[in-house]
């Protein structure tokens, strides 16, 4: 074994892994009925809870689900005994699938983020077997609608984390190298550089950290390990790695849960546990002295394997899960979705979707300001049945039902860090805000890519003078969704912008 291998039973209770490796072994059997507590939310007036969209059919489980830079959700599904993937993208305009062969790695069970050129990097995918990581780095281009091949990392990642970093390198972190009943963890963090090669953090080797570790970048630069364990961490990736301790949160193992940075520094937790799961949510600001923990609203429903989907308003759409007892419990489904207001720390809840949506799916935030969720299932629960979902449902907020949506007429392609630019609107008078949210990337509970900013702006004639973050640390590079709000909070349809430096 060496340095960089460790045992996860150290990392998680037995009984997790007991109850994880059951779960994976178990045949796939017909759904039981969906049994969904109602809806809270005073009748079914869109201004109020929004709508969802009829169901409609996917040729995969979305397992993995990206909204790619031209506007077109990539995804992918499990499978076994292939070292290939096949992979599809849908674009939401036409509805229509285009399949693009991964030929380099089976890529389930994977890591992946954007970079800052707007290319996909995704780090590591399934081995032939549970708990056996690949250690291929493959990149998809949407430009090209083709896959290639990166450099190899130090071992085999299943269930590893990729987290951006201010100056456009790539934190690639823990994953399972091994299987078997005590299987092991790759502890040796490692970044992906712009000249193509791996750096190995070898400072920073040894820490065991669970499955799908949740890091996000901190205002100062290092990446913060949020969980789902009450210990957090913080990592400087410069040089050979350095760690260094965080506040613990209260809840406890928020195992499946969901975490999100609404603010830059401004961090929510919010459910996940299995016996059973929680409601409950917390919330931290790495930017205050000293940095603290704090309850904030709890859910209507308790719920693990949820997504969290940051809105273009700066307000957080919960979708999915299961309250009941065990690792993917269909028969807790919570089909109802909530919002939480990070002015107010409290949760709405909305309209409820048709489909469960437990394990395995997704939900990702799309250029109009809907929501796409999909996937689920594979494999089912011994405590109620699963069935893989092939198919997939969209989520239109309650603001899209408040008004004309404000419209803007162009904006640039790219801009550099503290640039002001033009975007022309005819709207401009009644614009209140300006936000812009990364693109999604996200796979079993947790998106590694999304973030927000709220932009400063001035109006001018025929539009309004926005100005980007200056400070690639609170807004790492890559692309973004560019947002207009009016008054009353309704979005426009996005335009999707770069920001980056001349050098990455």
């Amino acid at each position: 074994m060496t340095p960089a291998v460790r045992s996860f039973s150290q990392a998680i209770p037995l009984v997790v892994l007991v109850v994880l490796c059951f779960t994976f072994l178990q045949p796939l059997h017909p759904a039981s009925a969906q049994t969904a507590p109602p809806s809270t939310a005073s009748g079914n007036d869109p201004v109020k809870v929004g709508r969802w969209s009829d169901v409609f059919t996917w040729p995969v489980v979305a397992i993995h689900a990206h909204l790619l830079p031209n506007g077109t959700v990539l995804s992918w599904e499990r499978k076994d005994e292939v070292l290939t993937t096949e992979t599809y993208t849908w674009d939401p305009a036409t509805g229509k699938f285009e399949k693009h062969f991964n030929e380099f790695a089976s890529v389930f069970c994977s890591g992946h983020t954007f970079r800052a050129d707007g290319t996909l990097l995704v780090a590591g995918g399934h081995h032939h077997h549970d708990f056996v990581g690949e250690k291929t780095t493959t990149f998809y281009d949407d430009r090209t609608g083709k896959w290639s091949r990166g450099p190899d990392m130090n071992a085999g990642r299943w269930y590893p984390t990729t987290c951006m970093l201010s100056n456009g390198e790539i934190l690639v972190i823990g994953g399972s190298i091994e299987g078997g009943q005590s299987y092991s963890i790759n502890t040796l963090p490692q970044v992906w550089q712009t000249t193509g090669t791996y750096r190995d953090l070898t400072n920073a080797d040894g820490e065991i950290l669970p499955l799908y570790p949740w890091m996000l970048l901190a205002p100062d630069g290092r990446a913060f390990y949020t969980g789902p364990e009450t210990r957090t961490l913080f990592l400087d990736t410069s040089g050979t790695g350095t760690w260094g301790g965080g506040p613990s949160s209260r809840f406890g193992y928020r195992d499946y849960g969901s975490a999100v940075m609404y603010e830059p520094g401004k961090i929510l937790i919010v459910g996940g546990g299995e016996n059973p799961p929680t409601a409950t949510a917390e919330v931290v600001d790495l930017n205050a002295s000293p940095r603290e923990w704090k309850p904030t609203g709890d859910m209507a429903f308790a719920r693990r394997q949820l997504n969290a989907t940051l809105l273009p308003d700066g307000t957080v759409l919960a979708t999915g899960g299961s309250s009941a007892p065990g690792f993917n419990n269909a028969n807790g489904s919570v089909l109802a979705a909530e919002l939480w207001d990070p002015a107010t720390g409290k949760w709405t809840t909305l309209a409820s979707m048709s489909v469960r949506r437990l394990y395995h799916s997704t939900a990702l935030l799309l250029p109009d300001g809907r929501v796409l969720t999909a996937g689920g299932g594979m494999p089912p629960s011994p405590e109620g049945g699963d069935t893989d979902h092939r198919d997939a449902q969209i989520y239109e907020p309650p603001y899209l039902f408040r008004g004309a949506r404000p419209t803007i007429g162009s904006a640039p392609e790219q801009v550099g860090y503290g640039e002001t630019f033009t975007v022309k609107t005819p709207d401009a008078a009644g614009v209140a805000q300006v936000t812009w949210i990364r693109l999604s990337s996200v796979t079993h509970a947790f998106n590694q890519s999304q973030r927000f900013n709220r932009l400063e702006f001035s109006r001018e004639k025929d539009g309004l003078r926005v100005t980007a973050p200056a400070d690639p640390k609170l807004c790492p590079p890559g692309h973004y969704l560019l947002f207009l709000l009016n008054g009353s909070g309704v979005p426009s349809v996005a335009k999707i912008v770069r920001i980056s430096a001349p050098s990455y």
